[in-house]
């Protein structure tokens, strides 16, 4: 890239007969290093990530998760929303590694120490809500250092987490409450609704980008504009940086 835009200078162009083999193809050069990051195009996400988890070179210890990045020109700093492309109905050990991917995400965006909602219906402990005890297990290993970097609290409403005022009114005391750089969302339904929601009726400016292989992938929709796919492209480019220095 320069200062005018991207340029294709050095771009070698593959063909392949179809779109498994083309996220195929991406996902072992990737793997063998010829490549430090991949951006999924016209393609469907599962074709992607199935290539990439069939690649033994891209595998890491933590379970791949997609964050996405948001401005909302009514919230007074950018949101990271997770998990809302990848993990349908993620387990206690999974939403682990998605908070810390998150967590990750947000010191390589300059957020050294950023405020973590874990998200649900109510923000109270409620049994007959399991992600609300979600939520509260997740609070507690980072009390125990099992998850690192960052301030948790939930569970939380997503009005708890984002507005002052609402957390004020319902006596909430803490830290992250009215205050979130970070929402987990409690199943990838939710996340995804809650991103989509905020982008078409809220105007906010998305993009996105999955973590836990071994190089940054820009996970796009087919839907999105320029804008949304070069901001990815931007996003995972300025991991790939990172990687080089902090390998995954």
């Amino acid at each position: 890239a320069d200062g005018a835009g991207l340029s294709l200078e050095g771009v070698e162009v593959v063909d392949v007969p179809h779109s498994h083999a083309a996220a195929a193809r991406a996902a072992a050069m990737a793997a063998a290093g010829e490549v430090e990051m991949l951006m999924k195009g016209s393609l469907h996400t599962d074709e992607m990530i199935s290539a990439v988890l069939a690649a033994p070179g891209l595998r890491t210890a933590r379970r791949l998760s997609h964050v996405f990045r948001i401005e909302v020109p009514l919230y007074d700093k950018v949101l990271l929303i997770s998990d809302g492309a990848l993990n349908i109905q993620p387990t206690l050990d999974d939403k682990v590694d998605i908070v810390q991917n998150a967590i990750e995400l947000a010191h390589a965006l300059g957020t050294p120490q950023p405020k973590v909602a874990i998200l649900s219906a109510v923000e109270t402990v409620t049994p007959k809500i399991p992600s609300t005890l979600d939520a509260a297990a997740l609070c507690k290993m980072a009390e125990r250092g099992q998850i690192s970097g960052a301030l948790l609290d939930g569970p939380l409403a997503f009005d708890n987490a984002i507005s002052p005022m609402a957390a004020r009114a319902k006596g909430i005391v803490s830290e992250v409450a009215g205050h979130a750089d970070i929402l987990i969302a409690p199943d990838l339904e939710a996340g995804n609704l809650l991103a989509k929601q905020l982008e078409y009726l809220a105007g906010a400016a998305v993009c996105g980008v999955v973590l836990g292989a071994a190089v940054p992938i820009a996970l796009t929709s087919r839907a999105d504009d320029a804008a949304a796919r070069t901001a990815s492209a931007a996003l995972a480019l300025m991991l790939a940086h990172r990687y080089r220095q902090q390998h995954p």
